[in-house]
């Protein structure tokens, strides 16, 4: 028999110990916050939901090899550190302190002998992640037409809004929708015959699902937006009274709803959100602090979903506007209720920058709702200019706002819209 050995190294006792094309690899992720792992071995590491300390073999052999990766690419977030336990790693001993802490890398490393441990082969960092496709379409949804209402539009990546689709789940207004898990999105909040705390989840091809039991404080008149590329964040808002708030709760790519995290900045209501820039980051902007008055504040939110301190606002203060990202990496609030109805905008750059006011085009009106379509495009759609509205505004990748397009479906202020599905 002939045949040539390519991808085994011999150590010293004579045994052949696996190298990386012949590693077993351990299929189900780690994600406990303590794991031992064994020399032949490679391992997906994922650190999402909490950092991770790895503990080598307390004995190795001249070539035993050992591969960790970054399953999810949150080494940079939640960091790894290696315990050598009892042997050295790089030429020290295990009381030096080891961690990688850079999202996409990988670690190979091989042990050499009692003087220098365990070495890295390599440690590199896949630079380039895969990037989702953008969404294609929009759904608008619940709203106060004549009554409470939960019926739903759905909007095509041309633009173009379609009839009504029976609502599912409690009536109700003055709630928020993001997107999540890339392709689907969320409804959640609002005001129905009480303060709700309930969600709805919105499947890639645009089915709402029935209620899901509510987590966090019940409150109504506050935003959304997605963070992350795949996550979600609603914050702010109203409870009762003119009670105003400024926690959050922090979605998963999964849609699950975290219980409130304390607030950051000044409570406020009847305020808008949305993502922007390339990095998964978003920003709340505008909306009231008293009740009686308007702001033009913002607030930034990582992409890890940490809200910043205010920020000085720009543009004309007011509330009940709404905000939707456009251009792939930009955002425009607009419309709202500034002492009267405006059709004012107000465009983000792609760091987070508010410009000034932008002439208006289309109806003045507020409790409108804005969302994403067509990969890098926005409309604005309904709300209320003194009677309730069905009309919409399209929005170019410039962030340039058409004129009224006539409305479709039942005329109604106060609902959400979010964007979903990767498929036109």
């Amino acid at each position: 028999m002939s045949g040539t050995v390519t991808s085994n190294t011999l150590r010293s006792s004579g045994v052949i110990a696996a190298t990386a094309a012949g590693l077993n690899w351990v299929s189900t992720p780690v994600t406990a916050s303590t794991v031992t792992v064994e020399s032949g071995n490679g391992y997906w590491i994922n650190t999402t939901s909490n950092a991770i300390t790895i503990t080598l073999p307390s004995s190795a052999e001249k070539g035993d090899q050992i591969i960790l990766i970054d399953y999810l690419r949150t080494w940079g977030t939640n960091a790894i550190t290696i315990d050598s336990n009892g042997l050295n790693y790089q030429g020290e001993d295990d009381s030096y302190t080891v961690e990688y802490t850079t999202s996409g890398q990988s670690l190979n490393i091989v042990y050499s002998d009692a003087t220098k441990g365990w070495i890295p082969l390599d440690d590199d960092v896949a630079a380039f992640e895969p990037v989702a496709p953008p969404t294609q379409k929009a759904i608008f949804g619940y709203g106060e037409g004549v009554g409470l209402q939960s019926m739903t539009n759905i909007v095509n990546s041309s633009g173009v809004v379609a009839a009504d689709v029976t609502g599912v789940g409690t009536v109700r207004y003055y709630l928020a929708a993001a997107g999540y898990g890339g392709d689907k999105g969320l409804f959640g909040y609002g005001n129905g015959s009480s303060l709700q705390n309930v969600t709805n989840k919105i499947n890639n091809s645009g089915v709402v699902a029935t209620d899901t039991t509510g987590v966090g404080t019940a409150r109504f008149q506050l935003a959304a937006t997605e963070y992350g590329e795949d996550k979600a964040i609603f914050a702010y808002g109203r409870t009762s009274g003119l009670t105003r708030v400024s926690m959050s709760n922090l979605v998963s790519n999964t849609g699950t709803v975290a219980s409130d995290v304390s607030g950051v900045g000044t409570a406020m209501y009847q305020l808008a959100a949305c993502g922007y820039g390339s990095t998964g980051t978003a920003i709340f902007a505008y909306g009231s602090p008293t009740g009686t008055d308007n702001s033009a504040i913002s607030r930034l939110v990582s992409n890890v979903g940490v809200v910043s301190a205010d920020i000085s606002g720009v543009g004309t203060a007011r509330k009940y506007v709404a905000a939707a990202e456009f251009g792939g990496d930009k955002a425009i609030f607009g419309y709202g209720h500034s002492g009267a109805y405006t059709n004012l905008t107000n465009l983000v750059s792609n760091l987070g920058v508010i410009a000034s006011d932008v002439s208006g085009v289309g109806t003045s009106r507020q409790s409108l709702a804005a969302g994403r379509y067509g990969g890098d495009k926005a409309l604005f759609g309904y709300g209320n200019a003194g009677s309730n509205q069905s009309m919409t505004n399209l929005v170019n990748n410039s962030g340039v706002v058409a004129s009224d397009v006539s409305g479709v479906g039942t005329a109604r202020n106060g609902l959400a819209c979010t964007e979903f599905s990767y498929s036109a």
